[in-house]
């Protein structure tokens, strides 16, 4: 399908289907930063650094969950977007 022949649909479909993969890897990096920062609490507490982990780790979060809002809103709009069914 040529770029310039694709619907609304077809572009929200493509966005959504990137918001998805992003949410995926975001999800790992939560889960990958989270193990880390069990592991190394206490050493890197006793270096001072647990601040900024910390906050790594909510800005983290906070993405996800805001892929989660976008998601969830895109695939509303894809809903809005289907022809109605033929009788």
């Amino acid at each position: 399908m040529a770029e310039d022949s694709k619907t609304a649909a077809d572009h929200v479909t493509d966005t959504l289907a990137q918001l998805k993969e992003m949410r995926h890897y975001s999800k790992n990096n939560v889960e990958a930063l989270t193990a880390a920062w069990l592991l190394f609490d206490g050493e890197l507490s006793k270096l001072g650094q647990t601040e900024k982990i910390d906050g790594l780790m909510t800005r983290q979060a906070e993405l996800h969950a805001a892929f989660e809002d976008v998601i969830a809103d895109f695939e509303k709009r894809l809903v809005e977007l289907q022809p109605p069914p033929e009788e």
